[in-house]
């Protein structure tokens, strides 16, 4: 029998970890030489280089309605700390450095989480879905991702009205597991973000216009079953191409998807 980590001993342990490793980010933030994005501008720079927009109350499993609508106002409250902010170039956006601490005190409740393969709940639930937005339009320009979490090796919910492929999500927890990207070009590049009734949205726009574009997809992807277990397999490419030529420049593996199925395989076409 394996021996329990210290946050696994007990609530308190776990809790005691917790404050550990947010004092520790605390101090990596104060003592590292990133220069963080906290400028932002009301006018929106000219151009256009990707939207999307994700709908915040989706089919997951048996999730409760009642997260849903926690929710919805969650992403209500940390939309306005990202819109409009500015990245320089050099600068490093901070999730979790602009949107602050999601506790009740400032109007959050509890909402929809995933924690150890699970779906689960807690304050501030729904920051996943957000960060997941900021992810998918960054990875359509050449801005270098340097903190990224995924929830790991496991497909926890059957598509529904899939957008964007599998493997592309982000995992965070204040304040020690962020998501973070450098703008490493010479481009200024600004975030606007807002929800509507129904959809997280955001668009990524910039100072100048970009001689090439991206496209990300999935590529032989598959469910496959390995000793009973069914698993998701598959990769998720990006594709860089000149906007000139039309020209393909690049070809990246950003995701090598193994994950194990939580759901229902019953209707799922399985590979034996």
């Amino acid at each position: 029998m394996n021996r329990k980590l210290f946050c696994e001993i007990s609530p308190i342990t776990y809790k005691l970890s917790v404050l550990k490793c947010r004092a520790a980010r605390h101090l990596q933030n104060t003592f590292c030489h990133h220069q963080f994005a906290l400028q932002k501008n009301d006018t929106d720079l000219p151009v256009l280089i990707y939207s999307h927009n994700s709908l915040i109350r989706r089919t997951l499993g048996n999730t409760q309605l009642h997260l849903q609508e926690n929710k919805a106002v969650n992403l209500s409250l940390a939309a306005p700390k990202i819109n409009r902010i500015l990245i320089h170039p050099g600068e490093v956006f901070s999730f979790w450095k602009l949107v602050g601490s999601t506790t009740p005190s400032k109007g959050y409740k509890e909402g929809l989480t995933l924690s150890n393969a699970k779906a689960t709940s807690g304050i501030g639930g729904g920051m996943c879905q957000f960060t997941n937005l900021i992810h998918w339009m960054v990875l359509h320009t050449p801005m270098e991702i340097i903190e990224h979490h995924h929830h790991d090796g496991f497909d926890l919910f059957p598509d529904y009205n899939r957008q964007v492929p599998f493997g592309t999500g982000t995992s965070i927890v204040y304040n020690y597991l962020d998501y973070r990207f450098k703008n490493n070009t010479d481009n200024t590049y600004q975030l606007i973000t807002y929800v509507t009734d129904t959809h997280l949205c955001g668009e990524l726009r910039a100072s100048e216009n970009l001689p090439v574009k991206y496209h990300i997809a999935s590529e032989n992807e598959h469910f496959v079953r390995e000793n009973g277990t069914v698993y998701r397999k598959g990769q998720v490419i990006r594709t860089c191409i000149d906007k000139e030529t039309g020209n393909t420049l690049s070809r990246e593996l950003l995701r090598n998807n193994h994950a194990k199925v939580m759901y229902d395989t019953e209707h799922l076409n399985i590979i034996e």
